[in-house]
């Protein structure tokens, strides 16, 4: 009995880092734009406005792919959204590297943002649905750490293509600038993903819905290790009710047209972005070249900041099961409101230096450089270890089964949104100050303990089936 736990166990895990590989091409295709940002914005010759708008246009895509996801999921299945998804992601990363304009580019960022959203909604379902309840919070964290993998990935593959080039906007191999390849990088995981999902089961509980007992069996049996199979199978009917058909109008409910549940996880999802942790992942090269690296300096810290995050996504995973997601969010909203309080105050002190072609720039001397430097680290330990993973497990597994992938597709698409809105109005908020941006974060990181503190229910070792809306 304990070598079949063992093997069943192993094989969820393997299914579950297969399906997580969508993350790592959400967290690349989101932060690969940070080593080429600069560099575009000076070939297109793009002022402050149209370059914030070049680099959040990917997030307009994953609105809209996180907002059908979830019920093309329903109609055909988990696995064939993973892999359209990894088609978008292949045709984006050609598409992105070889535009001729800023208008195309902004074209094929928002093709891979379909696959970006479309693969935020379904890799946390599908892992929730396909995992036991007693590691099933370690299971759902492998999303968001093949996310930090991802940005990991993309921000190391920006720093050596950009060394070996001798900067992003030198030329590289056959006469194609180094940021071009940066994009066009994307398509090695693209391809990985695509041929693992194919080797994929499909979500016994999207089986049975759609009547298919016997593979639902088959599923549960070989993958998930459940003791009763048939017990397990009239739970999931159970828990999806009468009505077979999932629908946008099932979320429908009693507080400003939606059920509580729904509102909780749409919350929760904004909270996640208006902490501005994207902010650091897509600017951070600039923002460490305000405070005096050079371009090379600054993609390294980038990928360090970015190791760092692994670090403590692991963490994160370890700790999950065992102390709860309420208790780790709550610690991760302190933590992040004094790092950013004190980058906040710590810009309060930079100095506005306009260079040769005109542009101005903040930059910090010492000490305060230093001091931004290790709150920028301490921010990205507080939310990598707490809000990066935790939410993700959340929104897996806190719906009902009925609703749950359009409500994760609802509260996937406000994520986005929130997304574009902090990613599109930072170059604006930091030509008011970084003071005002960073103060801008702090703000909503504290709303975000209160909000946790009254409204987020602990789900540490309940089944799917035991969730209500």
């Amino acid at each position: 009995m304990e070598r079949q736990h063992t093997r069943t166990s192993g094989r969820v895990i393997g299914i579950a880092i297969a399906a997580a590989l969508g993350g790592f091409l959400f967290g690349f295709d989101t932060a690969v734009i940070n080593g080429a940002v600069d560099a575009l914005a000076a070939d297109f010759e793009l002022e402050a406005a149209l370059k914030g708008f070049a680099v959040s246009s990917a997030l307009l895509g994953c609105v809209a792919g996180a907002w059908f996801a979830g019920s093309i999921a329903n109609r055909w299945g988990r696995v064939p959204v993973m892999l359209v998804a990894a088609i978008l992601f292949l045709v984006s990363a050609i598409g992105s590297g070889l535009a001729f304009g800023v208008i195309d580019l902004i074209v094929w960022r928002v093709v891979g943002g379909l696959g970006v959203g479309a693969a935020s909604v379904i890799a946390p379902a599908y892992i929730a649905e396909v995992s036991p309840a007693r590691i099933r919070g370690r299971l759902g964290s492998l999303q968001q750490l093949a996310i930090v993998l991802g940005i990991f990935a993309a921000l190391l593959s920006n720093a050596l293509l950009a060394g070996i080039a001798g900067g992003s906007n030198a030329v590289l191999w056959w006469g194609i600038d180094a940021w071009r390849w940066m994009f066009m990088a994307e398509a090695i995981p693209a391809i990985v993903y695509g041929v693992m999902s194919l080797r994929l089961p499909e979500s016994p509980r999207f089986l049975v819905r759609k009547g298919d007992y016997d593979r639902a069996s088959q599923v549960l049996l070989d993958f998930t290790g459940e003791p009763d199979v048939n017990l397990k199978i009239q739970q999931i009917r159970d828990s999806l009710d009468s009505e077979k058909r999932e629908s946008l109008r099932d979320l429908a409910g009693p507080v400003l047209g939606l059920k509580p549940i729904v509102w909780v996880g749409l919350l929760l999802s904004v909270f996640q972005q208006f902490v501005g942790i994207n902010v650091i992942f897509y600017y951070s090269t600039t923002l460490w070249r305000s405070v005096g690296f050079d371009e090379s300096s600054a993609l390294m810290t980038s990928v360090i900041t970015s190791i760092t995050n692994i670090a403590v996504t692991i963490v994160a995973i370890i700790l999950v099961d065992r102390v709860g997601r309420r208790a780790l969010l709550l610690s991760g909203s302190v933590l992040m409101t004094l790092s950013l309080g004190t980058m906040a105050l710590a810009f309060s002190f930079a100095e506005l230096v306009t260079a040769a072609d005109g542009t101005t720039s903040a930059e910090l001397a010492a000490p305060w450089s230093i001091i931004a430097l290790i709150a920028a680290n301490l921010f990205v330990v507080g939310f990598g270890a707490t809000w990066g993973p935790v939410v993700w497990v959340l929104l897996g597994e806190m719906f009902p089964n009925r609703i749950r992938a359009s409500a994760l597709a609802v509260a996937a698409a406000a994520q986005w949104l929130a997304n574009f809105f902090i990613s599109t109005t930072f170059p604006v908020f930091s030509d008011i100050s970084l003071t005002f941006a960073y103060g801008f974060y702090a703000f909503f990181s504290l709303l975000s303990f209160f909000f946790v503190l009254w409204k987020v229910r602990e789900t540490k070792g309940r089944e799917l089936e035991d969730m209500e809306g």
